[in-house]
């Protein structure tokens, strides 16, 4: 019999394991709704519940997500998905799901999504039916789809336009004169979108545009909007009301957060990847806290995105000979939300179309397989029971040869996830 309450400490980590895991089938409906019951009616109070994967690019965990999202919205009321793409991209996709401005899924399929995410088929199954499930009159709170993931990815850095148009548009519609005077100061200064999504910026300072005169005069501008946002705050409250209000400061304030960003790219200095990356998760992080803001009235917040944005404490990358390190998007909603924030981690046992083989004797996801062709789930409670010298020489299993998003289970994935999530195979 499960309990919600931790187990002796004297317990090692395979008596944990084996009291507490419960075997399901992600095929088989009675044995997901018995292992997503247990995990919600153990959660308390939670405004914010994190989906985490191991990896990028399985189509057949995205298919999971989707069920998990589903069966939370119709039983236990949430009302808003995010996922690890654009923030201000997911706008258009949440437009279609309102069908307030697109007709067809190809409208928004590149456009409303980062990463390349809006080709998979199971993003795309997602937001069809999110927009079916509005368009029944039945359902009186509409579904949000957001995106979670700061303009930022290791490929390229968006360009602040976006972003800035949107303040400008709602300063205009409420102040046409002091709009359109900060209009024809900033706009000159965005210079071509190409310019500021150089991929080669990543790792080479040089080709950023953060340092330049015009980046420096319009992270200038930008804080003059934020300055007027602020300063008349009463005044635009009142005209438009306190959502759209609060909306507007917050983009205004991710474009300052992401001019920053840009700047960072331009500086040559030893822990510039590890800053850059820090930068990411805090922006994801104070995304985050938006959504569960904007629906504090509406519903609870489902997000999902890799494990080592979501998870608790430390992230750590191997980057050729460097270990890069930097606090994770979990650790500071831990801090902003605190017990109101959850996250399930996932690992994976074997999958050939991503190079994942047989985990290593002894390693977490060996032990959690126990050698059945079974998933399961196990509460972690954030290894609050487990004692260091159990798992500090717990070896880490081999990645993948094929895919470099794929992150192994250590042993502080005890301390950094409130449950894991195991799939014996994904395809």
């Amino acid at each position: 019999m499960f309990s919600p309450t931790p187990p002796p400490s004297n317990l090692n980590i395979r008596e944990w394991i084996e009291k507490d895991r419960l075997y399901f089938s992600p095929d088989d409906p009675e044995s997901f709704l018995t292992m997503i019951e247990r995990i919600i009616s153990t959660n308390g109070e939670v405004d914010l519940l994190g989906f985490g994967e191991a990896l990028h690019g399985s189509e057949e965990l995205l298919n999971f997500r989707n069920r998990i999202f589903q069966y939370l919205v119709r039983h236990h009321g949430y009302s808003a998905i995010a996922i690890e793409s654009s923030f201000p991209r997911s706008r258009l996709v949440n437009e279609y799901i309102h069908r307030e401005r697109y007709r067809t899924y190809e409208e928004i399929k590149t456009t409303g999504f980062s990463h390349g995410f809006g080709a998979s088929h199971a993003n795309r199954d997602l937001v069809e039916w999110m927009r079916d499930y509005n368009a029944d009159p039945l359902h009186g709170i509409k579904l949000r789809f957001y995106g979670c993931d700061s303009p930022t990815e290791m490929t390229h850095t968006d360009s602040p336009r976006m972003l800035l148009t949107f303040v400008l548009d709602y300063l205009t519609s409420v102040d046409p004169e002091i709009g359109l005077s900060f209009k024809s100061r900033v706009e000159p200064l965005l210079m071509q979108d190409s310019l500021w999504e150089n991929p080669d910026a990543m790792m080479d300072p040089t080709r950023s545009l953060g340092s330049s005169p015009k980046a420096g005069a319009l992270r200038l501008e930008t804080e003059e909007l934020i300055t007027e946002l602020t300063m008349r705050r009463p005044e635009l409250t009142e005209k438009s009301g306190f959502a759209k209000y609060q909306e507007a400061l917050f983009y205004a304030g991710l474009a300052r957060q992401l001019l920053t960003y840009h700047a960072g790219l331009a500086m040559d200095r030893k822990d510039r990847v590890s800053r850059l990356l820090g930068m990411r998760d805090a922006m994801i992080a104070d995304i985050l806290t938006f959504i569960v803001s904007a629906e504090k009235n509406r519903g609870k917040v489902f997000v999902h995105a890799h494990n080592s944005h979501l998870k608790y404490g430390v992230s750590k990358w191997q980057l050729g000979p460097h270990l890069l390190s930097w606090w994770s998007a979990g650790s500071h909603l831990k801090v902003l939300i605190g017990s109101k924030y959850q996250i399930i981690g996932t690992g994976v046992g074997r999958s050939e179309s991503h190079g994942i083989g047989e985990p290593e004797q002894e390693t977490l996801e060996h032990l959690l397989s126990n050698g059945r062709e079974s998933s399961c789930i196990i509460p972690t409670y954030q290894g609050v029971w487990h004692h260091e010298k159990y798992t500090e020489n717990m070896p880490i299993r081999s990645g993948s040869k094929i895919n470099s998003t794929y992150f192994p289970f250590t042993h502080q994935s005890i301390n950094e996830f409130d449950w894991l999530m195991f799939f014996d195979r994904l395809g």
